[in-house]
């Protein structure tokens, strides 16, 4: 019997990522790999990356350093970066790190079986290419193993936004949508492996325009629907959106479809108009709290989630106090706010950068109003009842722990549920980032 060959992947920033991790182990699985939790008895490494954060190039390349020792002590094993950094920084990684086997993007993963025999035969291996062929269909997927509860559903990819700051468009490409008959098959199956709650993934997710099985161009509100239909799935949720993509029967959607959750990603970014033109975001505040509004006005109860760039270049005190003003008025339940950093090729890393230590200050004093809206939202669940998909056993015996529709971390101790149950829970704590609760 052949020994199986050990894959250990490290993915590094969004769900796209994680979802993209999977299915390069599966592509790999036809290989023969297994996965591992350690790089230590690895046979392949492989770095799935993100480019969205400061620096993520060179920690990319301190991460590789980590691994000499154990390419000096196993020369056989191959190493390999994929994702965004693989696609912004291409042959300079196997440059400035020559120990590194295998390059591929994140639209050419679909190409890894290929990429790694090459390897195998003593060869480099790179593709950064944005093919043609649709990747999802090209994999060939493992055995269909069960699954947990929860599970992300790749359904769009690339944007067409061009914010000032990002360089998704130049590493992930221009907006794809996937047909429905495809997302369809692959939750269909999802559901069959126990899965129970699908979060429907896109870099701006909510311009998906999928052919349908009619011909048709489906909006993201009617492939909900579509989902809505399928038998054993109890949850959706989708993520990353864009405010100017959220149409009418979108907002309708959260107001009528029970399986669609009560929770909103919908960054912003800044409070300003001066500063949203410069990032050429195309939506003012006052559109964005008008569009919070309707929202609000289909599901009363829904939980919003935010991001927040702070120090954006050229970005004024007066700027800055009209992204607390935003902050305020919305109440989020989630926000995530970064100071901004430059992205080499983009129009903003261009412009007169914001003083580091006026950035950082900014920061602080956003992220704590942020966490007091926070921790006032978890503590207005105390005597509430919510519904919790129990996603594992706790830390502490008896315990099981999951999500509540709003997206809140729920434990309950002594529960007699199971992984995979939905239960209605009645919240007895709130602590900073959790609910405590018990079996109602």
């Amino acid at each position: 019997m052949t020994t199986p060959k050990k894959l250990f992947i490290k993915t590094y920033g969004c769900q796209m990522n994680v979802y993209d991790s999977e299915r390069m182990a599966e592509a790999l699985g036809g290989q023969g790999y297994v996965e591992t939790q350690t790089p230590d008895d690895a046979d392949m490494i492989l770095l799935n990356t993100c480019h969205i954060r400061e620096k993520a190039a060179e920690k990319i390349y301190s991460e590789l350093g980590r691994y000499k020792g154990l390419k000096a002590d196993k020369p056989d094993l191959k190493i390999g970066v994929a994702g965004c950094v693989a696609q912004a920084e291409g042959q300079e990684i196997m440059r400035r790190q020559p120990m590194v086997d295998l390059v591929v993007g994140p639209q050419s993963y679909h190409r890894l079986p290929e990429m790694e025999a090459k390897t195998r035969a003593g060869e480099k291996a790179l593709d950064t290419d944005f093919p043609e062929e649709d990747k999802f269909e090209k994999l060939k997927s493992r055995p269909k193993a069960q699954r947990g509860p929860t599970a992300f559903l790749t359904v769009q990819e690339g944007c067409d936004k061009f914010c000032a700051f990002c360089v998704v468009p130049y590493t992930r490409g221009a907006e794809v949508s996937r047909p429905v008959d495809r997302i369809l098959t692959e939750a269909r199956d999802l559901v069959e492996r126990g899965v129970r709650e699908i979060t429907l993934l896109g870099q701006n997710v909510n311009a998906y325009h999928g052919a349908g099985p009619d011909g048709s161009e489906y909006t993201l509100a009617k492939l909900i629907w579509d989902l809505d239909k399928v038998d054993g799935l109890e949850r959706i949720r989708f993520t990353t959106s864009h405010p100017n993509d959220m149409t009418d029967d979108l907002i309708e959607a959260h107001g009528t479809c029970s399986k669609l959750m009560p929770y909103l990603h919908l960054p912003v970014q800044s409070g300003s108009d001066r500063i949203l033109k410069r990032m050429n975001r195309s939506h003012t505040a006052d559109s964005y709290l008008r569009l919070i509004e309707r929202i609000r006005a289909a599901r009363p109860d829904i939980l919003m989630s935010g991001d927040f760039i702070v120090g954006f270049p050229e970005e004024t005190e007066e700027d800055f106090q009209a992204t607390l003003d935003l902050v305020e008025e919305v109440n989020y339940g989630y926000a995530y706010s970064f100071k901004y950093s430059t992205r080499p090729g983009t129009p903003a890393a261009e412009r007169p950068q914001v003083d580091p230590a006026q950035a950082d200050d900014r920061l602080q004093r956003l992220q704590a109003l942020i966490t007091r809206q926070q921790r006032d939202i978890q503590n207005s669940m105390v005597g509430r009842t919510v519904s919790v998909l129990f996603e594992k056993p706790g830390r502490l015996p008896g315990q099981m722990g999951g999500k509540s529709e709003y997206l809140h971390a729920v434990h309950v101790a002594d529960a007699p549920v199971s992984v995979g149950e939905i239960a209605q829970v009645r919240i007895v704590d709130a602590a900073a980032n959790s609910l405590a609760g018990v079996i109602d």
